[in-house]
């Protein structure tokens, strides 16, 4: 653990932000298919949408620069209000993304991340882009992608995998939805003698919330 106390290493994509759906808006408007004809992603690499390995970098490359995925994608249910309550009870959030193997769009990837984040008001104190997630210092991590589950296991760290169908066969601890990570941070912390804030719910949402919080920093200065 940290000085600056617990650590929470949290992935964006298929954690915080639905990524299959926004990536199934693109596939369909690309292809020309009907969204509903493309199903659940139960496979890691889209290869039950019929994609090759070529096929998915060359549409997901135009979904984040033509489409601009990043910036629209939809939010997974309670991931802003359960981080804001991990940040009141003491948690440091720390992002950590896969978002820039494509070359030529760290720009567009990187500004429509950011949008993204205070649209839909996620709380974090550090946004990391690389794709070795076990060089991140965390003291937990919640991740979905199955080889990253593994290497960060690998290298001795806590991982909660959050659930999805492509990482059914990963051992657990398994969160279904934003509550039970929650539940398992809170458990975390507990065994390592940490204490931990409980935090009522806030009656606002989210982006009420931290633009209140905004303002009074503004306040201050």
């Amino acid at each position: 653990m940290s000085e600056d106390g617990f650590i929470l290493g949290v992935d964006l994509d298929g954690v915080c932000g639905d990524h299959t759906e926004a990536f199934r808006r693109v596939v369909a408007a690309e292809l020309g298919v009907p969204a509903d004809t493309l199903g659940p992603q139960e496979r890691w690499d889209f290869a039950d949408w019929g994609l090759s390995e070529e096929q998915f970098f060359a549409l997901h490359r135009r979904g984040v620069l033509d489409h601009r995925m990043f910036r629209d994608m939809p939010v997974v249910e309670g991931a802003a209000e359960a981080l804001w309550r991990l940040n009141d009870a003491g948690v440091w959030v720390r992002l950590i993304t896969h978002r820039l193997y494509a070359n030529w769009g760290h720009e567009v990837a990187v500004a429509d991340t950011v949008a993204w984040l205070d649209a839909h008001a996620i709380p974090y104190r550090d946004l990391c882009f690389l794709g070795n997630k076990p060089q991140v210092e965390a003291d937990a991590y919640v991740d979905d992608a199955p080889h990253n589950v593994i290497e960060l296991r690998q290298a001795g760290n806590a991982v909660i995998v959050f659930d999805q169908p492509y990482n059914r066969d990963v051992p657990g601890p398994r969160a279904r939805d934003w509550v039970e990570v929650e539940h398992l941070v809170a458990d975390l912390m507990v065994r390592r003698g940490l204490p931990v804030q409980t935090t009522l719910l806030d009656p606002d949402r989210p982006t009420e919330r931290l633009h209140r919080r905004q303002a009074a920093q503004e306040r201050t200065r």
